[in-house]
């Protein structure tokens, strides 16, 4: 049976997350009913992450076993078809039976962005967290850069997290501001894996920093706490973005 990679991208205003939930739009529940339509047999596609209600994505992956013998590139164009404007697949290819989405990534990718001042523009009222003061880009900077390395980030997670354990490795975690517009920041951080609202929750507290609410200083004391009251507040979902998982190289089966 073949064993489908999709790369997605979406816009995710107006969905409950990715995972399926009853009664609610999901992308995971959009992704499936058009892979149901395209290839006429209902399939489960695995998320790479369960980003939540409202997080957007520019690079989610999920994995598919099919029972249909499909060409690559007339599914994509077929689901591309299928799926709302909001969603779309970026990419379809076979791989060996293996490869799992979530289980054989080796990294994520996040951004976080944060637009300052007034007015805010239109271009980003989705796609960022807004904020009317200039923040202290060098102080958040500093913190961002205390997070790196493995470390249990129980003051990051989330009140309801079901996760095995709270010790993650961020290999890289930056604050800059984008060459893009001067009033743009953008967070990056790349780990093995993240904690429910982790991302979120770090961004909040870096915030605070920021704001000059919270010293740079404090980030490994709040670390070493190991106590969510200890961090900043969870930051709005509209400013995050899943960027890219990141897999082994894989030898893709079949051709398009």
């Amino acid at each position: 049976m073949p064993n489908l990679k999709l790369v997605i991208e979406y816009v995710g205003t107006a969905y409950h997350g990715w995972q399926v939930q009853p009664a609610v739009p999901t992308i995971q529940g959009a992704v499936q009913e058009a892979l149901g339509i395209a290839l006429r047999a209902p399939v489960l596609a695995r998320g790479a992450a369960r980003t939540d209600a409202g997080v957007h994505a520019r690079g989610q992956v999920a994995s598919v076993v099919t029972e249909s013998q499909v060409q690559t590139s007339r599914l994509e164009r077929s689901l591309n078809a299928i799926l709302p404007a909001d969603i779309a697949v970026r990419s379809v290819v076979e791989v060996p039976d293996t490869f799992h989405a979530r289980h054989s990534a080796r990294g994520r990718i996040y951004r976080y962005q944060i637009i300052e001042g007034e007015p805010l523009s239109p271009f980003y009222r989705e796609f960022a967290a807004h904020y009317r003061a200039r923040l202290d880009v060098d102080a958040m900077s500093e913190a961002a850069g205390a997070l790196v390395g493995l470390h249990d980030f129980s003051s990051f997670r989330a009140a309801g997290d079901v996760s095995d354990s709270p010790v993650k490795e961020i290999r890289r975690s930056t604050v800059e501001r984008s060459g893009e517009r001067e009033d743009l920041l953008v967070y990056t951080v790349e780990a093995t894996s993240f904690l429910q609202h982790m991302v979120r929750n770090i961004a909040g507290t870096l915030i605070e920093v920021g704001r000059g609410r919270i010293g740079a200083h404090e980030i490994v004391s709040i670390l070493r706490g190991r106590d969510r009251r200890l961090a900043g507040p969870t930051a709005p979902a509209r400013g995050l973005c899943l960027l890219e998982v990141l897999y082994d190289r894989l030898a893709p089966h079949g051709s398009g």
